[in-house]
């Protein structure tokens, strides 16, 4: 228990140093905004290709882990939308509902390099070519009344989607980069994940959380109780191995994403509440996380 949370501090620490910076060292937002779009386009697709090029997938133990992270995804989805029973105001509804499925890949990438070394970074790289279009489907979908840009761009021209896509087809196809490159794609991919971590920190702010706070307090429910239980029980029911049970509760209990709030302040939504939730649950998430981490090495 002690090596779990010994080996998931130093990430949570980075999140908070960025956190300091942003407060009290003058990192104003402009630096952090270049800074996230460095790691969003440039650093994080370097990871992600070169995990899952070098990666040596076994049909039986991912396919499952594929299949009960996605079964768990979509029930967090439902769940999700359900919310729409209460008849909350109907633009902070549509902002924030993403807020239940969606997920933090840096934090998750940081923790499976962490705890589960190379192996673990390219399963959960595969999950992420399958559920990353779907959480964009879903959380748009949401936000269809306030639509500015087409869902099919976006989802083409996601440098996150192109470079596991990229990489898992150079996988099958046997290609293995040259060693060059390689080490030049694995110092991006290194880069990422400290600065990553940081520009999360940055982000984080509470204000507005007291307005919708209990949509908040459900959604978040949702992301970090529910969801990793579903997954956890699903895993369990089909005798997943230990290191594929641990990644797809890791994925399952991640906090959502820092890009909610970019998606919905830029398809026309309530993006102020959506920041409160994220804020809420990243910090929630040093809690929950390590808990269902050590639940799933049982």
């Amino acid at each position: 228990m002690i090596t779990t949370i010994l080996l998931i501090l130093p990430d949570f620490a980075l999140i908070l140093l960025g956190l300091l910076l942003a407060w009290r060292f003058g990192y104003e937002r402009g630096f952090w905004n270049g800074a996230e779009k460095l790691v969003y386009y440039v650093l994080f697709p370097g990871l992600l290709f070169t995990s899952i090029n070098a990666a040596q997938f076994t049909l039986g133990g991912e396919a499952k882990a594929l299949g009960v992270a996605v079964a768990a995804f979509l029930c967090a989805v439902a769940l999700g939308f359900v919310a729409r029973l209460a008849r909350p105001p109907a633009d902070v509804y549509a902002s924030c509902v993403q807020t239940a499925f969606r997920y933090n890949s840096y934090v998750g990438l940081a923790l499976a390099q962490s705890l589960l070394g190379a192996r673990g970074v390219a399963l959960l790289a595969l999950i992420l070519a399958v559920c990353v279009p779907l959480a964009n489907v879903f959380a748009v979908y949401a936000l269809a009344r306030h639509r500015k840009t087409g869902l099919a761009r976006e989802l083409v021209t996601n440098p996150l989607i192109v470079s596991t896509v990229a990489g898992l087809a150079s996988n099958l196809l046997g290609w293995k980069l040259p060693a060059l490159a390689a080490g030049f794609l694995a110092k991006l991919g290194n880069a990422s994940l400290a600065l990553g971590l940081m520009c999360i920190g940055a982000g984080l702010t509470l204000a507005g959380v007291h307005a919708h706070r209990g949509l908040i307090a459900y959604f978040s429910v949702v992301k970090l109780a529910v969801f990793p239980l579903l997954a956890l029980v699903f895993a369990k029911l089909i005798g997943l191995g230990s290191l594929e049970t641990q990644l797809v509760v890791l994925f399952a209990a991640l906090p959502t994403a820092s890009t909610t709030y970019v998606l919905a302040a830029r398809l026309g939504g309530n993006a102020p509440p959506v920041a409160a939730t994220v804020t809420a649950q990243t910090l929630v998430s040093m809690a929950t996380m390590p808990f269902w981490i050590l639940l799933a090495a049982r």
